[in-house]
């Protein structure tokens, strides 16, 4: 075996072992990179100047505001404002919670950016509203979790711009922009399976649609919804870049937050504050350390091995494409949303690419496969969330999301083979896709 492969082995063997026996993946990621790094007969200094290289970035600076506005507004009250909108637009349906809590999901996801954020605050609220009015509570939960994946697809998502800083030369505006027919298509997706089983069960309508309760509600909740429109319409139309739209978001959320929906107090915000700081520590430390990981792998040419890897498996676009979605996937299984980006981007791009598809597109693909992981175990970080919002055992949810699991992976393939609907927004505006 050459020195060369020894070092990918040493590098990819020793990490997935430390995955696979739990280890924190920050550590996973730094242990088998100072590994690989010996291995190859490097000075170890290398690796604070690749993790220094990785987070000098004025794009990632977007990271902590995004984050930071959406714990501020998850905080500030504005879950109930969002959930009343919902029910005034789409409650009137059989099985009008469920509806509810999907749409629900795809404007607080809008604001918050997070799946996790989704599931504790939305969940806490309508799991047990919507067991009170007769909803299976395993079906409850399972809406629950799968819907909040729509808020990793609808701008503004920190993990959008984690995939265009890796990815490098993509913009952020451009993969915001491809993100709403995706993150609607997927909440559609997951309406149709919610009403096959509402039906089926006889589960309940809510009230007649008023369209003077909707305005009414609509305009409750605008300051909530306007946080978006100044993230979105201020880097499309090229107002200010996305880091700087983040930072005068955060200043938003905590106006709307504290003087208008008055759902938090100084202390409340300390609090906010303190909770943002725990989720970035753990967030640059990763992107810090798989720039080193990044370094190794550029170095041992594991992307170009895999690229010969797959396309020696098929030349056929369409089982490159799949197998990409698979691998995805798998590593969804048994790795967090950041770290998956951070490592599978540089590996799969380039074989995307070689079967035209575009690197936005792309984007949101990743981004999909791994809301995806996000809700099966072994690792399911929104899985086990929802289950432990509804006190329900994790096997009967993950029983109950069987059938959103084939709602979630028919969108994945509409995106995959219809590229139109990650570009053809971006392409409205102008992007170059």
């Amino acid at each position: 075996m050459s020195g060369e492969n020894l070092s990918t082995l040493i590098l990819l063997g020793s990490f997935l072992v430390m995955v696979f026996l739990r280890f924190p993946i920050a550590y996973s990621v730094g242990i088998s990179t100072v590994l690989c790094l010996l291995s190859m007969g490097q000075n170890l200094t290398v690796l604070p100047m690749q993790m220094v290289k990785g987070v000098w970035s004025f794009s990632l600076m977007a990271v902590p505001f995004f984050i930071t506005m959406g714990v501020l507004m998850g905080s500030g009250g504005i879950s109930d404002k969002l959930i009343a909108l919902a029910n005034s637009l789409v409650g009137w349906m059989r099985g009008g919670l469920a509806m509810v809590n999907i749409v629900a999901s795809y404007f607080f996801g809008g604001i918050s950016g997070s799946a996790s954020a989704d599931t504790a605050s939305l969940g806490s609220i309508l799991i047990p509203m919507m067991v009170d009015q007769g909803y299976d509570a395993d079906f409850s939960t399972a809406v629950t979790i799968t819907s909040s994946c729509e808020g990793l697809l609808v701008p503004p998502s920190h993990n959008m711009v984690i995939y265009c800083t890796t990815a490098g030369g993509i913009s952020v505006g451009a993969l915001f922009m491809a993100g709403y027919l995706p993150g609607a298509l997927l909440a559609l997706s997951l309406m149709v399976g919610s009403y096959i089983i509402s039906v089926k069960r006889n589960y309940p309508k809510g009230e007649k649609f008023s369209f003077k309760g909707f305005l009414k509600q609509l305009g409750t909740s605008f300051w909530a919804l306007a946080a978006i429109l100044i993230v979105v319409v201020g880097v499309v139309g090229g107002v200010f870049t996305a880091t700087e739209s983040a930072a005068i978001a955060v200043i938003y959320s905590l106006i709307v937050s504290v003087f208008i929906y008055k759902g938090l107090n100084w202390k409340g915000v300390w609090h906010a504050l303190e909770s943002c700081i725990d989720t970035l520590a753990i967030v640059l430390i990763l992107i810090s350390l798989s720039g080193a990981f990044g370094y190794c792998l550029t170095n041992l040419h594991v992307p170009a091995k895999a690229a010969a890897l797959i396309t020696g498996v098929s030349s056929n676009p369409v089982v490159i494409a799949l197998l990409i979605n698979l691998i995805l996937l798998v590593l969804g299984m048994i790795m967090d949303m950041a770290p998956i980006i951070l490592i599978a981007t540089p590996i799969l791009l380039p074989v995307a690419q070689s079967i035209g598809i575009s690197p936005i597109q792309f984007g949101i693909m990743v981004v999909l496969n791994c809301g995806i992981g996000l809700l099966t175990p072994p690792v399911g970080a929104v899985l086990f969330i929802g289950s432990a919002v509804a006190k329900r055992p994790m096997e009967k949810v993950v029983k109950a999301t069987l059938p959103f699991y084939v709602c979630m992976l028919i969108a994945l393939l509409l995106i995959t083979f219809i590229p139109q609907i990650s570009l053809w927004l971006p392409s409205v505006f102008g992007y170059a896709v």
